[in-house]
């Protein structure tokens, strides 16, 4: 049985496809001997880690619009608009109290201090907290402060930690990219759609590379941008370019790529399309 090192990344809803990474890598006999996730990839890894993930993917399936909507406690302070306790009371009420180091499964989460602008490491202690600091999005979820740190999204500063993967004779690398390249489909086809106030503008922000081609098509009309969503944009392109760095910079022996038009961050009453995103996505890779 091949041992296998994985390593999973953020992009919010779309880490959902990493559980179906996960299912194709078991049902192939490959033994996921250790994890390291970051934000959403955290999530889906420490959970897999704990044996729960059976559970947490019954939950997300039975996820709707609503029940998603219902899970945000919102708040109004200056360091985001959602405290983000509601899902992880959920999380932590299905897989109880666990501790990194008594995990099946060696586990690393990282997230970013914003006081020291340091990664950090989760290698042992809580889960729940763990987890919580790894996914604290910046102006969404609000921080985890502790006694001498601000902690936040490891995506901040590692997107996709490829740097915590210590070689292992007879083991692979394998690396779930959610940001992964825009996926160009037919119109009819296109998973690419329009979306409700605070979607993003994926159809537009896909064909910016054409503006560069002199026969790029006409463009009638351009979104109007908030300052909300060009904060947003901006975050999103420096993680995938910090992302391409870390993938030339400690090349995995396979990249699993989920294309970031998927979906957008929030959508997880998608997960059914998502998990089988994943398994399309670990054919592809593993297929090369």
């Amino acid at each position: 049985m091949k041992k296998v090192h994985l390593v999973l990344g953020c992009g919010g809803a779309r880490g959902i496809a990493h559980i179906g990474v996960i299912e194709m890598l078991e049902k192939e006999g490959y033994e996921i001997c250790e994890v390291i996730g970051c934000s959403m990839g955290a999530v889906i890894g420490g959970i897999y880690c704990a044996g729960y993930l059976e559970q947490y993917k019954e939950w997300l399936l039975s996820l709707n619009k609503t029940g998603v909507f219902r899970l945000f406690d919102f708040t109004f302070t200056t360091q985001g608009f959602v405290k983000g306790w509601r899902v992880f009371n959920k999380i932590q009420e299905l897989i109880g109290e666990q501790n990194i180091e008594d995990l099946k499964i060696p586990f690393t989460a990282v997230a970013s201090d914003m006081l020291y602008n340091k990664e950090v490491y989760f290698r042992s202690g809580n889960l729940f907290h763990a987890l919580r600091a790894s996914s604290a999005i910046p102006g969404v979820f609000t921080p985890v402060i502790t006694e001498n740190s601000i902690l936040a999204d490891g995506g901040v500063l590692n997107p996709l930690p490829l740097n915590l993967v210590e070689k292992e004779e007879g083991a692979i690398s394998v690396a779930v990219n959610a940001n992964g390249y825009v996926s160009y489909m037919p119109k009819e086809e296109s998973l690419i759609k329009e979306h409700d106030a605070g979607g993003a503008h994926w159809e537009w922000l896909s064909r910016l590379p054409l503006l560069a081609k002199k026969d790029a098509p006409v463009m009638s009309s351009l979104p109007k941008l908030s300052v909300l969503d060009l904060l947003r944009i901006s975050y999103e392109f420096t993680q995938n370019r910090v992302t391409e760095l870390m993938i030339e910079s400690y090349q995995p022996d396979i990249l699993i790529e989920v294309p970031r038009n998927t979906c957008t961050a929030f959508e997880f009453y998608k997960a059914q399309e998502l998990i089988e995103a994943g398994k399309k996505a670990y054919k592809k890779a593993f297929s090369v």
